[in-house]
């Protein structure tokens, strides 16, 4: 064999080197936290990479979770090895298959992140939930509890799969493992040959359906033969813990690395024993070293092979002197007497024990537990707490730990002090924000540490579900030993702050070490750094002795050509002050790193992050500590103080960081919170805010219209109500005629705009005395704050403009409408959101809201804030999210539910019309809603009604008071991506339309799986580049729009807010006021498409002008006007689409990559254009025939 080799790799690369080595078919479909398993395997089949018989395995890209699991299913049965990659959901989705494909005792290898199952609310991150749901399917489960384990266990459960004949999940913890980065031990191709056994894999080849040697196999059977069949497989499972411990015994002769199914770990004579499974492990196997040296008896028991169970095996591993057992379960099972593990293990104690199994003298005390639930937090300080639970007399059973249980009072009791870290582990964390770039430059750091030293290295990351715009904690570790540390570092020898903001609103040293070193990136000059920094701050500095480094990576990084990537340049900083290596050679190896990483994103961007690499050590400097605490201003709440109480009590500190400590009381039983809570956020993230220059402004309201996070607003209003004004506060004469004699406002809110620039872009106006200018220019965010947020909130007291006065058709006008989606969580210049912000302006009111799982829902959804908001009457969106695949479905529940209440409501009317009035009666029932004024009249029809109704007491009356508000009009919008609308909901998607229903739908088409990381979904188009499709995309983009037109009971229309806002708008309007099923495709640009996020509607109009999107509107009323119910909105295209294409990175990578193939997909490209123009051009006359016909 060859000599040992080591990489510094997660867990998702670990699991995909094997299975991708293993397999012939990789059917795979994205789901955090497992899309990288899929991304690897696909990049490597685009390389010419190749498994261990010398050919390239199919990866293949399904439109579903259930899709992949159906494929993996049919292509198993005719002989392939294959595999798949999934997580929470999508597991789920592939029980039904994976009940068949155990029935049918297929060898299989289903990879799987294990990840929360959504309930109360969804959340991307880890936990048993998802495997426990699938426990009873017939897979064997093997677990991993640690980056080099799932190598490990993926090769072994590959083995043993052939061997057995029962398919294997290979699971390990999302997030906690995969997302990791350890240096490992790789597992040669040679070993991987030889623990799989040729004639195994022959054997199931010999299995595979074939004409050759036909026979049939799924059939349907009948109540006297059904149970019998069943119970045949039993051997099989009865065989498969011996073949995985042999499996496990043959690797271990390999590498050295011996397994168990159950491993025992901890004191020969233990009283009190821990059973736990995946990444729990090492962090109890962590604390039992350290509590041994302290001369406790506590020991550790380590599943393995969950399924099959092996009773004999779990009894054999436990000491005779255990006298109390603590099974903790990464889940929750409610109802049930216990959790999976926990009902397993006293079934396993009792069974073994009453038949005379393994070691037992006594019968020991079990008790179970639930811990680290969404990867909550587990540290060796909650393993103490449960090993003093132990030692009571009457230990606590079905408790939780690492959680504040005040309600039902079932948590643990732990000190959080406990600290057992090694010393001579160097522990660095680094404070970034979202796609700036840090997390990537960690990772490299990890992996030049880790590979060009004999230090281990351990790289976790910690960002929320909205990850972009958000703060990132890199928490690195470099020591001498393996690390076994699964949790977050709380005592850091070195921190770095890469995001000034941070600062004022983080204390980011309350976990650093005496003598620790502190850098910052600040836009100060060294001499004033210290006045920079808050009180709280400067006194960490000075009673822990904290050396204090300061760069301008902003600086730096602009002048090198980087933009705002200040990645590469606090790279250096680190290496620089660290010392891990040394200078020269850790500057090199950086610059090697670069040269990998960066090299099929062009030679320009290469010499960019090169460049910074040089310019950075001349800017870092040595900040002198004086020796007294000298600042003015401390570390600033984080909302305000006048917020409400659950939004500062509760909300304001998970957004401070100490959401842990909430205790169970704090939260909804249901997962319900209130709307129009993201105005208390105030990130302040921003570099740079747009500054009015109200003397040359046109009045057009365009950047209000594009502006992503509705941080723009416009307001018009009388003179009268300026008499208080701040003195910068800014206004104009109305240029509208509707308004003549008004003044007019535009305002910005400092603190939530994120600086993306978008608006200056758009701004049709320049000052003729200096072109650089317009009416809208960025300026430095942080000297302007306080002046413009006072003028922020003076702008608020200004009432709103009436709707009913407004010409809605006309941006101008209609951007006076107050948006109720405001402050997202949404990426800086995200094209996704000026659309949502649309809706809530012209239906907010009235509407009900089903959003897909996917960006949409994160940003729109995910706590600690919502950003959808309410009007000064208390009506908003009313939103929810059920699921990614049912969206359209979910969606059209809502309208059925609401016709229905209106259908009861328009009878009770009927009913109590002697009460209420023939003429109010008639006025409610006949009421034209189909604009504000209709509505508004509508409200006060309903409200006398409710006025009159108040005091009869009667059931009918009481049902009326209750429905009364569905009299007024309700707007139901299906909203999500491409994903969900092209691939696993176009089905249901589909069926909804089909059915006329009076629903609107909002696809957001960023062209990928933009949540997931940019994969390639049926909307991608041709040649691009994405994960998915590492080797560009060799098919066209499905045309939805197309199929949901041949029903010809949908409105049916695309749009491009950037390249023609008064089409969108028009659009929407349109959508809304048809009867019927609407379909809205609009194209959103988005961070994966490789553009500068600061002036994206230079690429939508080369999109629109290129005829590679195509604006249209077909709309059904016209058909029985006589009129042509298809309008083809776009022109001839202006420019070829090869120059579209080469604007954006995600086209521009194929020709570095594969240049001949680009060209020839360019080509094809244009050919598609043109004909899909011409086509459409001729779909639009011969629908006119038709009509005439």
């Amino acid at each position: 064999m060859n000599a040992k080799k080591y990489a510094t790799i997660d867990g998702n690369e670990a699991a995909a080197y094997i299975a991708y080595r293993c397999n012939e078919v990789c059917a795979i479909y994205p789901i955090t936290p497992s899309s990288t398993m899929g991304e690897l395997a696909d990049e490597w089949s685009s390389k010419g990479i190749k498994n261990i018989w010398g050919i390239v395995p199919t990866v293949i890209e399904m439109q579903s979770e259930g899709g992949a699991a159906g494929t993996a299913h049919g292509s198993l049965q005719s002989g392939a090895l294959t595999t798949t990659f999934t997580a929470s959901q999508g597991l789920l989705l592939k029980i039904p298959n994976m009940y068949k494909i155990a029935g049918e005792l297929t060898p299989a290898l289903f990879n799987i992140t294990a990840r929360s199952i959504a309930t109360h609310a969804l959340s991307i991150f880890g936990d048993h939930s998802d495997i426990m749901a699938a426990r009873s399917t017939g897979f064997a489960m093997l677990a991993s509890a640690s980056v080099q384990e799932v190598m490990d266990m993926t090769l072994i459960a590959m083995a043993s799969t052939l061997e057995s004949r029962i398919p294997f999940l290979s699971i390990f913890d999302g997030f906690r493992t995969s997302h990791e980065v350890d240096k490992i031990e790789m597992i040669s191709e040679d070993v991987i040959r030889e623990m799989i056994d040729e004639e195994l894999v022959t054997a199931h080849r010999k299995r595979a359906l074939s004409p050759d040697h036909p026979f049939i196999r799924g059939t349907a059977q009948n109540p006297d033969v059904f149970f019998q069949n069943r119970e045949t497989v039993n051997k099989y499972y009865d065989a498969c813990p011996d073949i995985v411990q042999k499996n496990m015994d043959k690797l271990a002769g390999f590498t050295g690395r011996q397994y168990n199914l159950f491993d025992y770990y901890g004191h020969p004579e233990a009283e009190r024993l821990i059973v736990i499974m995946a990444s729990g492990c090492d962090t109890v196997e962590e604390t039992v070293d350290h509590l041994l040296e302290k001369g406790e008896k506590v020991g550790l028991l380590k599943v393995r092979l969950y399924r099959p169970f092996d009773i004999k095996r779990f009894a054999e591993a436990i000491p005779a002197t255990v006298k109390s057992i603590a099974v903790l379960d990464r889940t929750k099972e409610p109802g049930a007497t216990g959790e999976p593990l926990y009902q397993d293990c006293v079934n396993a104690v009792f069974e073994s024990f009453s038949n005379g199994i393994g070691n037992f003298k006594s019968l020991p005390k079990i008790v179970g537990g639930r811990y680290g639930l969404s990867s909550k937090e587990f540290t060796p300080a909650m393993v103490k707490g449960v090993y003093d639970n132990l030692s009571l007399d009457n230990p606590k059973s079905h408790f939780t730990i690492g959680i504040n249980d005040d309600v039902t009072n079932m948590s643990l009791e732990y000190d959080p002090g406990f600290d057992i870290e090694p010393k001579e582990v160097v522990r660095a964390m680094f404070y970034g924000l979202g796609s700036d770039g840090t997390v990537g430059a960690n990772k490299n750091t990890i992996k030049i540490i880790g590979e060009n030293t004999d230090f281990y290295a351990q790289g976790y990351f910690v960002y929320d579900s909205k990850k972009a715009g958000t703060m990132t904690v890199s928490h690195l570790r470099f020591g001498p030993k393996p690390i076994r540390s699964a949790y977050l570092i709380s005592k850091a020898n070195f921190i770095a702050c890469h995001q000034p903001v941070f600062l004022e609103k983080t204390d980011m040293l309350k976990d650093i070490v005496e003598g620790g070193t502190f850098l910052i990136n600040s836009p100060s000059k060294s001499v004033d750094i210290w006045d920079t920094l808050p009180i709280a701050t400067q006194r960490t500095i000075i009673d822990k002795k904290i050396k204090l480094y300061a760069i301008d990576a902003q600086k730096v990084a602009e002048e090198s050509g980087m933009g705002r990537r200040i990645n590469t340049v606090m790279q250096v900083c680190f290496f620089a002050i660290s010392g891990i290596l040394p200078k020269e050679e850790s500057i090199e190896k950086i610059k090697e790193s670069i040269r990998k990483t960066y090299s099929k994103k062009g030679d320009e961007i290469v010499k960019l992050n090169l460049k910074a690499v040089d310019n950075t050590l001349s800017h870092l400097h040595e900040i002198k500590v004086p020796e007294k605490v000298t600042g003015v201003f401390d570390i600033l709440p984080p909302v305000p103080e006048n917020s409400p109480e659950y939004v500062r009590d509760v909300l304001g500190e998970i957004i401070a960081g100490r959401g842990d400590s909430l205790p169970v009381s704090a939260f909804p039983v249901d997962g319900t919170f209130p709307s129009a809570t993201a105005q208390w956020e105030r990130r302040n993230i921003a570099l740079d805010i747009p500054v009015w220059d109200e003397s040359i402004c046109i009045q057009c309201g365009k950047c209000a219209i594009v502006c992503p996070h509705a941080t723009i607003r416009i307001k018009v209003y009388d003179e009268k109500l300026l008499e208080n004004a701040p003195d910068t506060f800014k206004s104009t004469n109305a240029k509208d005629r509707d308004f003549a004699g008004q003044k007019y406002t535009i305002q910005v809110a400092p603190e939530d705009c994120t600086g993306c620039g978008v608006c200056f872009e758009v701004c049709p106006v320049k000052d003729k005395t200096d072109t650089s200018r317009k009416a809208l220019n960025m300026m430095p965010q942080f000297p302007l704050r306080d002046q413009e947020e006072n003028n922020w909130e003076f702008f608020l007291e200004i009432p709103e403009k009436e709707r009913t006065e407004l010409n809605i058709t006309n941006i101008r006008q209609q951007q006076l409408q107050r948006p109720l989606f405001e402050f997202s969580g949404a990426c800086s210049g995200c094209g996704e959101t000026p659309y949502i912000k649309l809706v809530s302006q012209l239906y907010g009111d009235r509407a009900v809201i089903a959003n897909a799982t996917g960006c949409s829902s994160i940003y729109g959804g995910n706590l600690p804030t919502t950003p959808w908001a309410v009007n000064a009457e208390g009506r908003g969106p009313a939103w929810s999210n059920s699921l990614f695949e049912d969206n359209a479905e979910f969606g059209l529940g809502f309208r059925v539910a609401i016709d229905k209440h209106r259908e009861h409501a328009f009878k009770l009317v009927h009913e109590y019309s002697s009460v209420l009035g023939d003429k109010l009666v008639d006025e409610i029932l006949t009421a034209d809603q189909k604009d504000d004024m209709g509505l508004l009249l509508q409200r006060k029809r309903v409200q006398l009604l409710k006025e009159k109704l108040v005091d009869v007491r009667e059931d009918g009356a009481k049902r009326l008071l209750t429905l009364a508000d569905y009299l007024v009009k309700k707007s139901v919008w299906i909203i999500g991506g491409d994903g969900w609308a092209y691939d696993i909901g176009f089905g249901g998607l589909d069926h909804v339309i089909s059915t006329g229903k009076n629903v609107n739908i909002l696809v957001l088409d960023t062209e990928v799986y933009s949540n997931t990381g940019g994969q390639t979904s049926k909307s991608t188009p041709l040649s691009a580049i994405a994960k998915f499709s590492a080797g560009g995309k060799a098919s066209k983009k499905k045309d939805l729009g197309l199929m949901a037109m041949s029903y010809e009971n949908a409105y049916v229309a695309t749009v491009a807010i950037g390249a023609k806002d008064d089409h969108t708008l028009k659009t929407f309007l349109e959508a809304e006021a048809y009867d019927g099923p609407s379909l809205i495709i609009a194209y959103s640009h988005c961070i994966a498409h490789g553009i500068n996020m600061n002036s994206p509607l230079k690429n939508q109009k080369a999109l629109v002008d290129s005829g590679q999107w195509l604006l249209y509107r077909f709309n059904p009323d016209n058909i029985e006007k006589g009129i042509n119910p298809f309008t083809f909105d776009s022109r001839e295209p202006k420019i070829p689409v090869k120059e579209y294409l080469n604007m954006e990175g995600r086209f521009k990578m194929l020709h570095k990559t594969r240049p001949e193939i680009a060209k020839e997909l360019y080509q094809q490209a244009q050919h598609n254009v043109n004909q899909r123009f011409a086509f459409y051009k001729y779909l639009s006359e011969r629908y006119k025939e038709k009509v005439e016909n």
